[in-house]
């Protein structure tokens, strides 16, 4: 009988034990949830505890910031009620000075006007006076001076005589003593030193290997290169470097530019150098408006037309006697503004005289007439002042003297020519048979370019396929060189070279 109750038995204590294990597991789950309860609870009074300490502070620092601001604001109000009551007392003490004025005013009107009545009787009394004397003397008071004065003139003519030329002589000792004073102290005070420019610019090359890439084969890229600049390139043992040779600054510069650019693509071809050229003029075109906005901003001249400044700028591709014009022309500025404040003369105007003096040789190549003429049209065009211009016109004398101030920029002038080393006069002669060359050959028909290269030695000249065959080429080189034989004076030969030159182009699609 127990043998089958034991089942039973198993069975029982299988399901107390599963009763027993779930109260046992409900009580500590129960457990750990009181204690997680605790724990947040705990942590919920500390962050509550941690909220009102920083809000106490926050409102302890807010209260202090309230403050100072109000005490600021205190301060404030009572600085603004010493400076109110300041304020007043000034207006006060002004009001009192005006009436003080127009009553000192008053009185010396009341004086004016009875010492205007004495004069008035002095006056009359004086004409009765002389009016009796004239009748007593039998002549008028003018024919009275002037008998007196021949009278003296004739007893002391001697004496007169020396005292005027002795007064003249110190007259002019003392007015050339002041004048080199003035002068020295110009050119004390502005000291910028003086160099001339020379024909040719050295170029530095990365490398040795560039100078066959310049080259190129059979010499076809430095034939375009100095058929498009103008510019003579000069080759030779010296490592890593070249010479550009020509008589024009702006040529050479727009040939440095594009060699720099051919350099830096590193694909050196006729069609690239072409293309490296005309980016490269179009650069100094923009290089040149800011020289000449930065020169006028150096002399302190602020409001010139654009127009002006470009050709500012293009004088200091210029030279005048190896000098650099647009350096020359800053220089005379300074020295004539100096001068002329010595002189108590109108110190813009002379400023302004000697900053444009040479405007005209911006364009002189290009345009018929001397350079005073062409820079006065110029100014005029674009409407800079008369006495600006009568200032600049008169310092080769082609226009006389008009106003002073043409006398200050005249002797600015000379002082920036002749200071040493500032001009080569061999040099300028040099430079001005090179562009006779030039302009003799342009004057042919057909001629599309003319450069005078290897030291005036030789003419390129580039013509125009289209009216130029290769016969006429000929006659054309004999043509010139026999006009530049008679019309241009220079030591030793010149060859003629003319270059016609066909390019066809044609795009597929």
């Amino acid at each position: 009988m127990f043998g089958g109750l034991n089942p039973l038995v198993g069975l029982g204590l299988l399901v107390l034990g599963a009763v027993i294990g779930y109260f046992v597991r409900r009580t500590l789950a129960l457990s750990q949830l009181s204690s997680l309860e605790r724990k947040t609870r705990e942590e919920l009074e500390s962050a509550e505890s941690k909220a009102k300490e920083t809000i106490l502070a926050a409102k302890s620092e807010a209260a202090s910031i309230i403050e100072e601001a109000q005490k600021e604001e205190r301060e404030q109000k009572y600085e603004l009620r010493r400076l109110e009551e300041r304020l007043l007392n000034k207006e006060d003490s002004l009001a009192k000075e005006k009436t003080d004025l127009e009553k000192r005013e008053a009185a010396v009107h009341e004086e004016a006007l009875r010492v205007k009545s004495v004069e008035e009787k002095a006056r009359v009394a004086e004409e009765k006076v002389i009016k009796e004397i004239e009748k007593v003397a039998g002549l008028t008071r003018e024919e009275a001076r002037g008998k007196i004065f021949e009278e003296f003139e004739t007893e002391h003519r001697g004496e007169l005589a020396e005292m005027l030329a002795k007064l003249e002589h110190e007259k002019k000792e003392a007015v050339e003593a002041k004048a080199g004073e003035i002068i020295t102290s110009a050119i004390q005070r502005y000291a910028r030193s003086s160099i001339a420019d020379v024909t040719t610019t050295v170029f530095s090359l990365p490398g040795e290997e560039i100078k066959g890439k310049i080259i190129g084969r059979e010499g076809r890229n430095i034939r375009a290169f100095e058929r498009l600049t103008g510019v003579e390139v000069i080759i030779d043992e010296t490592p890593e470097s070249l010479l550009l040779s020509s008589f024009d600054p702006m040529r050479r510069e727009m040939a440095k530019m594009a060699l720099e650019k051919l350099i830096a693509d590193g694909r050196i071809q006729p069609a690239k150098i072409e293309e490296k050229v005309e980016e490269a003029r179009q650069e100094l075109e923009a290089r040149i408006e800011k020289i000449g906005e930065e020169s006028a901003y150096e002399v302190g001249i602020l409001d010139l037309p654009k127009e002006i400044l470009k050709l500012l700028g293009r004088l200091n591709y210029r030279t005048s006697y190896g000098q650099n014009v647009l350096l020359h022309s800053i220089e005379m500025t300074h020295i004539a503004g100096m001068i002329a404040a010595e002189l108590r003369l109108n110190v813009e105007v002379a400023k302004r005289g000697a900053l444009l003096h040479d405007i005209g040789k911006a364009i002189d190549h290009e345009v018929e007439g001397t350079h005073v003429e062409l820079g006065r049209k110029i100014l005029k065009k674009y409407g800079i002042a008369d006495e600006v211009i009568k200032a600049m016109e008169a310092h080769h004398e082609e226009f006389p003297y008009a106003t002073p101030e043409s006398y200050v920029v005249a002797a600015a002038d000379a002082i920036s020519a002749a200071r040493p080393g500032a001009r080569r006069d061999t040099l300028e002669k040099y430079l001005k048979r090179l562009e006779d060359i030039e302009k003799v050959v342009k004057t042919f028909e057909g001629v599309k370019e003319a450069y005078a290269v290897a030291a005036g030695r030789e003419v390129r000249v580039f013509v125009t396929p289209e009216k130029i065959d290769d016969f006429g080429a000929l006659q054309l080189a004999k043509q010139i060189a026999a006009k530049i034989q008679s019309d241009v004076q220079y030591p030793g030969e010149i060859k003629v070279t003319v270059v016609r030159e066909m390019k066809a182009v044609e795009v597929a699609r």
